[in-house]
């Protein structure tokens, strides 16, 4: 099967077409048709070697961990799902990633994609829209009309975790530039703090929570819109907890956990339209739609999710 992979860390010119073995599916597993991926910052990161330490991979590495298709085969005892059946996943982390024509994958991982959305809605959702929703549901115990904070609301993250958080019935400010002010107030944002107007640390006061998604001074500054006993959850950095503790804050850095029971509270939000995959650009299941994704990723102005269209 055709899949792109890197041999060695560098730059997205080690993104490299190749035929590769088709995998099969175990016990628990389905091979997955795939449809469609897409792309964050994780995929670059890796490939760099920034995260050679966390995941110490063998090569030839498939990078990608978001996945829309269908079920081509069902291994073993495998009894939620069906071949012929559209599914969506964020698959465990591993160096068999999904740009690739097919993947295999754990059941319990898995959600179906409801018939208003197509798979390349779906592929922009398993790994940002996870993100989100368990930086606002899993370390705050937050209660309608709570005030969040979510840094850089234009991104995958950020344009998912708006959507969510007000299915939730909080109150939600963001940051972005004052060209996506509007964009960013359809899909529910209350306050826009426009950063390239606005400093958010002089505007927001006695926040619940805040989603860091920049790190940095960003993240420094943050702290300071929240109320005590408030939480800060980044997925960029660990917060400095030291000065948490003494401003009587939670901070956390959270890694994402894969989980299907999860994903299919998201599909449900998707099939009663109050959540919609905002995609920003596609590109072809090349070398070259790899490279010019990578590198649209890499400038950190992609609006919505980088889809990678596969069939």
């Amino acid at each position: 099967m055709k899949a792109i992979v890197i041999d060695q860390y560098g730059s997205k010119e080690e993104l490299k077409e190749r035929d590769v073995p088709k995998p099969v599916p175990q016990e628990g597993e389905v091979l997955i048709e795939m449809h469609a991926a897409s792309i964050n910052p994780i995929d670059w990161k890796l490939r760099e070697g920034h995260l050679k330490g966390m995941l110490p991979f063998q090569f030839p590495i498939i990078l990608g961990w978001d996945a829309a298709g269908i079920i081509s085969e069902a291994g073993a005892n495998v009894t939620k799902f069906n071949a012929g059946d559209r599914v969506f996943v964020r698959p465990e982390t591993t160096a068999q990633g999904t740009y690739a024509e097919y993947i295999v994958t754990q059941e319990h991982l898995l959600a179906k994609i409801p018939d208003n959305i197509s798979f390349e809605e779906a592929a922009a959702v398993p790994l940002a829209g996870l993100t989100a929703y368990q930086c606002l549901v899993d370390f705050a115990q937050l209660k309608p009309r709570d005030k969040v904070l979510i840094h850089a609301g234009s991104g995958g993250v950020g344009s998912l975790g708006i959507q969510i958080a007000k299915s939730l019935g909080y109150y939600v400010a963001t940051t972005a530039s004052s060209k996506n002010e509007e964009f960013l107030k359809s899909l529910g944002a209350n306050l826009v703090i426009k950063y390239d107007q606005q400093d958010f640390e002089q505007e927001l006061k006695d926040y619940d929570l805040v989603v860091d998604t920049m790190g940095g001074e960003i993240q420094i500054k943050s702290f300071h819109v929240l109320k005590k006993g408030g939480t800060l959850v980044s997925i960029v950095q660990p917060p400095d907890e030291k000065k948490a503790e003494e401003m009587g804050i939670h901070a956390k850095f959270h890694w994402l956990v894969p989980n299907g029971n999860q994903l299919k509270e998201l599909a449900d939000l998707m099939e009663e339209g109050k959540l919609k995959p905002i995609i920003g650009s596609v590109f072809d299941f090349s070398e070259q739609g790899l490279r010019e994704a990578h590198a649209l990723s890499e400038s950190h102005h992609a609006k919505g999710k980088i889809v990678i269209k596969i069939k």
